[in-house]
């Protein structure tokens, strides 16, 4: 079952051909964890969303508080049975009407729960390996920074790191400084430097990022920067691991023929579950 706009239902739910979510990519998302029945870090999410929807100029309804978004995604996760360990989606896209030129700019939104198997997050030591995806960049600009319905360049880069027996693939701007993996933010660790792109280099404004920005600099040894990373510096980096919302950490043990430890990884990743726990 889905949420449609306050409405419960069947998750077959046809949208119309003139959807501009789908003719246009006229849409920005959140993707959300539930862990016992509490979205984790939805503030930090709310006022992305909201931000996000500034920027592309959408309505935001009156309705749209804090309260009453937690309330309809805690709802349907009750609904699914989900609500102990879930992965949501939220999108919100402008209504029908007109070509790139909105009719008016009054939205809707549709609520997506998947059951996950491990509520708290797992650390793998399983093999991960990584390379650059030079296809396409990404602009360094605002709108890169945002969820949008469009993550063409995400999408080609996720084929790319399979079809070459990849895990995920870096992504780069204009500039050819990494800025991001496909599936969330990175960061790098040299000596006792942890360096993450800012968001002015185009990288995603991750809500896990920012999570272990906070947990990073809580350790005195670690001194935290964001900086551009070259793809030279990948190749002197100690540790390479990728952050996000559902995953949490996953640690980088390869790229092209360097190898990486994960032992700050492991720490981080404890902090982040003591963090949920208490």
């Amino acid at each position: 079952m889905i949420n449609y706009n306050g409405v419960i239902q069947e998750s077959n739910l046809q949208l119309s051909v003139a959807n501009r979510s789908f003719l246009y990519g006229d849409a920005v998302f959140e993707t959300l964890k539930i862990v016992n029945n509490k979205i984790l870090f939805f503030e930090d999410h709310y006022f992305r969303l909201m931000a996000s929807m500034r920027i592309v100029r959408m309505a935001i309804p009156m309705s749209f508080t804090l309260e009453y978004l937690e309330e309809e995604i805690l709802k349907l996760a009750a609904f699914n049975n989900v609500e102990n360990s879930a992965r949501v989606r939220f999108t919100v896209f402008r209504n029908e009407g007109g070509f790139y030129l909105p009719t008016d700019n009054s939205v809707s939104y549709l609520i997506q729960t998947a059951q996950i198997e491990q509520a708290k997050y797992q650390f793998s030591k399983n093999s991960f390996e990584v390379d650059l995806y030079k296809d396409f960049v990404v602009p360094k600009q605002l709108l890169s920074t945002l969820k949008t319905a469009n993550k063409i360049t995400n999408v080609t880069a996720s084929i790319f790191a399979k079809e070459n027996q990849l895990d995920a693939a870096l992504l780069i701007n204009e500039y050819k400084n990494v800025i991001e993996a496909a599936n969330g933010n990175l960061f790098m660790l040299m000596g006792n430097k942890l360096t993450t792109p800012p968001i002015s280099e185009g990288c995603l404004n991750g809500i896990m990022r920012k999570q272990i920005i906070a947990l990073a600099k809580q350790i005195e040894s670690i001194e935290v920067i964001e900086a551009p990373i070259s793809p030279f510096d990948l190749q002197k980096a100690d540790e390479l691991f990728i952050t996000n919302v559902i995953k949490g950490i996953q640690p980088i043990t390869k790229y092209r023929k360097k190898e990486f430890g994960f032992m700050l990884s492991v720490q981080l990743l404890g902090k982040l579950n003591a963090l949920i726990e208490a």
